[in-house]
């Protein structure tokens, strides 16, 4: 389990940051920051104050790394590169989260470690990870500045014979949507661009292989942007299928046969393939490992 709970009995006044920072050897940003987020209770109750007294029963639930061996495929003394395997999340987005790569990233490097950005859980490829604070920030700043170019490998229903850039805004949380994690085209979203290049199209499966190129960094670009050109992902259960199907899977309520059938494969056909960036005046290019065409297109 990722996050666990221990309990404490504070016998003498102590404050809580204090006591977090001692305990568990951390900064006191760090342990200012598991109180704001609802880590720490005292007597059954969640604790608001980072400045208060403790005493009495005190529960701290904490991330807590169980790795399983996946290894870095390149790494410098400020960053690492993993490539991810398919239906891993990055990081765990609730509590209950029994694995994440955030097992693998807090282990090897620390708690200060961290990814740089995240791709799908049903994404496979190349996640950035930067080993302390301060690459943290510099690998973002990068980011922003959109100085880190990013290149996907996707199987996408249908025939694509020439280079498309798909320029369609994109906003989340649609209240016309039983799905709220779902991005949709709308002109009063945020402004996302795609660059599509087609590798090889297979005649028998009407499928192609392409580059997916996003020059923006917007939740789900690529899988919104395909399905929007009419070019849906194979194997995507969230765009291009009916939402009811899309809510039983999100929900575990619905089989791999069934999800193949409905969608073409027993997983989302998208691979991050590619970085390239300047990080101390160093060029990185830096491809995958995974034989992600060999297994799935040829």
């Amino acid at each position: 389990m990722a996050y666990v709970r221990r309990n404490f009995k504070i016998k003498e006044k102590i404050k809580a940051y204090k006591f977090l920072m001692q305990e568990f050897n951390l900064k006191m940003s760090a342990a200012q920051k598991w109180i704001d987020r609802k880590r720490v209770y005292l007597n059954g109750e969640i604790l608001q104050k980072k400045n208060i007294d403790l005493l009495g029963n005190l529960e701290v639930i904490f991330f807590k790394p169980e790795p399983k061996g996946i290894k870095p495929i390149f790494e410098t003394e400020n960053f690492a590169i993993f490539d991810k395997p398919n239906g891993i999340l990055v990081h765990p987005n609730k509590l209950s989260e029994e694995y994440s790569l955030n097992d693998e990233i807090k282990f090897l490097y620390g708690m200060e470690a961290n990814a740089v950005h995240r791709i799908d859980k049903e994404t496979s490829g190349l996640v950035l990870v930067a080993k302390n604070k301060k690459s943290e920030i510099e690998l973002k700043n990068l980011f922003e500045k959109k100085e880190i170019k990013k290149e996907y490998l996707a199987i996408v229903k249908g025939e694509i014979n020439k280079n498309m850039i798909i320029d369609a805004s994109l906003k989340s949380n649609d209240p016309s949507s039983i799905i709220r994690i779902k991005a949709h085209v709308s002109d009063i979203g945020q402004k996302a661009i795609t660059r599509v290049e087609p590798i090889k199209f297979d005649k028998i499966k009407n499928r192609t292989l392409v580059i997916a190129k996003p020059l923006t960094g917007r939740t789900h670009q690529i899988r919104a942007h395909m399905f929007h050109v009419k070019h849906s992902i194979v194997g995507d259960p969230i765009y291009g299928i009916d939402e009811i199907e899309s809510d039983l899977f999100l929900s575990d309520k619905m089989s791999k046969e069934k999800r193949e059938k409905i969608t073409g494969a027993k997983r989302l056909m998208l691979h991050a393939n590619f970085l390239s960036f300047t990080y101390k005046n160093l060029e990185y290019n830096i491809k995958s490992i995974s034989n992600f065409k060999e297994k799935y297109f040829e």
